[in-house]
């Protein structure tokens, strides 16, 4: 065990205490932000008597998690059901996280559960992850909703959320990032995925390459594996689609409110789950079991709103959000991009943290960006504007991209610009003050990054993000 609670944090708050100074003591709880395993939390979690009578939808994956649950709320939410969400990191406020009827959770609540963590954890430390969301459990757990849906934070295997038996899972995609925690290479990572699968029940991977780690360990436990392209999948008519799965066919859908060509996978996989969920439970319709029909979910697909994943927030000109911060969500950035088209030229606001894969976010955007408003962030795990800005240069120089004369130049592209600003809003001033009505700025790495601008225009979680 670590040590007690005021050896590293102080005193803890005082009953009733404002959120915001939970959250400071909770933050200075632990001796590392990060230290992965469920002893302590399953710990803490018996102690609470922690357990979910709702049926629990679990979604795990690098990217897409929380697309997937965005959609999977407004899908239940449109069929009657009240359903609690749970998601991380937050945006703007930490009240995002905890979703109760669509609405996030109001402070009071927060905190009275954040004290009967407090209280159950006795000596135990707890990371700041594992300690609310601990307390958002226990929320639900009162709460008592028709349907539960959890994001993993971190990998699956020693994530806290996975001390919850879930009825249904889902991992959205595999690749690199968090390397550090989760190995190097997609067969290790997808390993600690698929642990949030669960024997005898729905077991669904969004991703059209899955590793072969993940699959096995599926087998070895008897999940009921349904892999998308082979047990359920999709199919795009212009601006309408259709899926399919096991005993079911939707047609004629209407193009996902979330914007970005592979949204409609997303909600391909949570359609899929809310399919697959009766085999799980044993209930019908007639019982609560919380199925959508067809109407839900067109409602749900056009309904669904989450802030920063390529969400334009104005025009004239053009600005985009995008939480992209490892290479697969890098990739899809530039193919949405692409798709949305720009008569003018694309500028990016970019920051990310140290320890992310920087040449890989940045290597499918070099041939996009004319000028790139390099951007500190807060915290010690951030990278250093002028390290970024050193880092771009270079490998723009080594891609060969240099002023594009004529397309058929060896090695043309965009001629890009560099500089560094000391936030995200300094960046995204600096850009307008050069950009054109035809121009498009592109605001994206961090969530931090993404956090700042939404803050400074205040902008909730529940504004719309078209």
């Amino acid at each position: 065990m670590v040590s007690s609670s005021t050896s590293q944090a102080g005193t803890a708050p005082p009953l009733a205490a404002p959120l915001g100074q939970w959250l400071e003591y909770i933050e200075r709880l632990h001796a590392r932000p990060i230290e992965l395993g469920l002893d302590r939390v399953a710990l803490v979690a018996q102690r609470l008597g922690l357990h979910l009578s709702s049926p629990v939808i679990t979604v795990g994956g690098t990217n897409g998690k929380g697309s997937t649950c965005a959609l999977l709320e407004a899908m239940l939410a449109a069929a009657g059901h009240r359903v609690a969400t749970y998601t991380s990191p937050h945006l703007v406020r930490f009240n995002e996280r905890a979703r109760l009827g669509g609405a996030p959770v109001a402070d009071e609540l927060l905190v009275a559960h954040l004290e009967q963590v407090e209280t159950a954890r006795a000596e135990v430390s707890l990371t700041y992850f594992e300690f609310t969301t601990l307390a958002i459990l226990a929320l639900f757990q009162r709460a008592a909703p028709d349907v539960v849906i959890l994001e993993v934070g971190l990998g699956g295997r020693l994530d806290a959320v996975n001390v919850i038996d879930a009825e249904c899972s889902i991992v959205t995609c595999i690749d690199i990032d968090h390397q550090v925690f989760l190995g190097d290479n997609r067969e290790s990572i997808g390993w600690e995925k698929a642990h949030i699968f669960r024997r005898g029940r729905p077991a669904l991977c969004g991703d059209d390459r899955p590793p072969a780690s993940l699959i096995a360990y599926a087998g070895e436990i008897g999940a009921e594996l349904q892999l998308i392209g082979r047990d359920f999948g999709f199919e795009v008519h212009g601006q309408s689609w259709n899926c399919w799965g096991r005993g079911w066919r939707h047609e004629d859908l209407p193009l996902p409110a979330l914007r970005g060509s592979n949204q409609i996978a997303n909600a391909t996989g949570a359609i899929a789950a809310l399919e697959a969920l009766p085999v799980a439970t044993g209930l019908d319709g007639s019982a609560g079991q919380p199925r959508c029909d067809r109407l839900a979910i067109q409602r749900g697909l056009v309904a669904a709103r989450l802030p920063g994943r390529f969400q334009v927030l104005e025009s004239d000109p053009m600005v985009v959000l995008d939480v992209a911060h490892n290479p697969h969500a890098s990739a899809q950035l530039a193919r949405n991009l692409a798709e949305q088209g720009c008569t003018g030229a694309t500028m990016a606001v970019f920051g990310i943290m140290a320890d992310k894969d920087i040449a890989g976010v940045l290597e499918p955007l070099l041939g996009t960006i004319s000028h790139w408003f390099v951007v500190e962030l807060p915290g010690e795990r951030a990278a250093a504007a002028t390290g970024l800005a050193q880092e771009i240069v270079a490998q723009t120089a080594r891609a060969g991209i240099g002023p594009a004369l004529n397309d058929d130049q060896p090695g043309a592209g965009v001629p890009a610009e560099v500089s560094t600003h000391p936030s995200p809003r300094a960046g995204l001033a600096a850009a307008r003050q050069v950009a054109g009505r035809d121009d498009r700025i592109v605001i994206f790495g961090s969530f931090l990054t993404v956090a700042d601008i939404l803050a400074e225009r205040e902008l909730s979680p529940d504004a719309d993000a078209n």
